[in-house]
């Protein structure tokens, strides 16, 4: 089997109603996906992003065994390794092509992939619901109307934003939707790094009181002594790591126990090869891996089988989900990406997603939907 086309398509959707957080305020939501396509008619789908990287290794990957994905990851990472770009977009474009490779190697097994990558622990994931976002009129109804619909369906935690608006205007909402939610589902907050560490703590000293689970990226995400401050100063658990790419930049955060909670992204950190790494890595340290997803059914999928096979951190008689057991973010937020990708989008059902267990990534991509959600669009042969 030898790969003889790789399609890149960037999707693009509109949002009903604008929303912010810390860093920026969106109008629409986008991805990129790329197909690899076989001379056995045997077709991979991965996710992440920047086109021109992805479109560079082709002639890296034309003419290769896709089943060889190891040999194929090490030689995208090589050819920009030198240049120093294996992080940010780098890390991307390795991301959509080695989720596609695994896509297709699961499918000529004719086996799922986490039985691939050794066998499912687990044959369903706890999910978390994100939303919850910053929206123009949202305080208070419409803001805890969406945060009662999520206890509503099942969800045993939920995520908001914080960093947004002032600290006394943050630390009011989080006050009431903890008093909306009631006291026995978690609620954890993400500043997208909008604080420096005395901020976070000021902060995160007055949200203590609202029982947090896990206060996410408080600091810049590569600030590890200010993460490290943060981390010393307050009760709550310390999560980060979504824009962290492969398990180098992972590793210091690992070592010197900076956060409580890693949260690689399988669409960045560098693909299914590298997530597991990562969480290898996070597991030896007794840091719990709750993953970090956003865009499509693919990195839904992949990241389910993933999770799939971490073990609980650590051992326990009984591992419990935001205890010992992985936790997977759902992101709640309208997508058209999300929901029309495939035919039945995913779905939780008592706070949990089941593992998919089809060959591959286990999902069926629909191409239709693909062509109409993408923006723009390159075939290389």
């Amino acid at each position: 089997m030898k790969i003889t086309s790789l399609s890149i398509y960037v999707l693009e959707c509109p949002l009903p109603r604008p929303f912010g957080w810390s860093q920026g305020w969106i109008d629409s939501r986008t991805t990129t996906l790329v197909r690899i396509d076989t001379d056995e008619g045997v077709s991979g789908w991965g996710e992440g992003a920047s086109p021109a990287v992805i479109a560079s290794f082709a002639p890296l990957l034309l003419g290769q065994d896709p089943t060889n994905r190891l040999a194929l990851w090490q030689r995208m990472f090589n050819a920009l390794y030198n240049g120093g770009v294996t992080s940010g977009m780098g890390g991307s474009a390795i991301s959509a092509v080695d989720i596609a490779l695994w896509d297709i190697a699961g499918q000529v097994a004719g086996q799922p992939i986490s039985q691939l990558l050794g066998g499912a622990i687990r044959n369903k994931v706890a999910v978390y619901a994100t939303g919850l976002y910053y929206t123009e009129g949202e305080f208070p109804d419409r803001l805890l109307a969406e945060a009662r619909s999520y206890v509503d369906a099942g969800f045993g935690g939920m995520k908001t934003k914080v960093g947004g608006l002032s600290i006394a205007e943050d630390v009011k909402r989080v006050a009431a939707l903890r008093d909306a939610i009631g006291p026995d589902v978690y609620l954890s907050v993400d500043a997208n790094q909008a604080y420096n560490a005395a901020a976070a703590i000021r902060i995160g000293e007055k949200l203590a009181e609202y029982d947090i689970l896990w206060f996410e990226e408080p600091v810049n995400a590569r600030d590890i002594d200010g993460y490290l401050q943060v981390k010393a100063a307050l009760p709550m658990s310390i999560a980060g790591g979504e824009v962290l790419r492969m398990r180098y930049e992972f590793k210091d955060f690992c070592a010197r126990r900076a956060f409580d909670i890693a949260q690689p992204d399988i669409a960045h950190v560098g693909g299914i090869t590298e997530m597991r790494r990562v969480a290898d890595l996070a597991n030896s340290f007794g840091i719990l891996v709750n993953p970090h997803v956003w865009a499509s059914p693919v990195m839904i999928a992949a990241t389910l089988h993933v999770t799939a096979t971490m073990p609980p951190c650590p051992p326990a008689r009984d591992p419990q989900p935001f205890v010992q057991e992985p936790v997977m973010e759902f992101d709640r937020t309208p997508s058209a990406i999300r929901e029309e990708l495939c035919a039945e989008p995913f779905v939780q059902v008592g706070g949990y997603i089941a593992v998919p267990n089809g060959p591959g990534l286990g999902i069926q991509v629909d191409q239709r939907a693909v062509d109409r959600l993408a923006v723009a669009t390159d075939r290389i042969e």
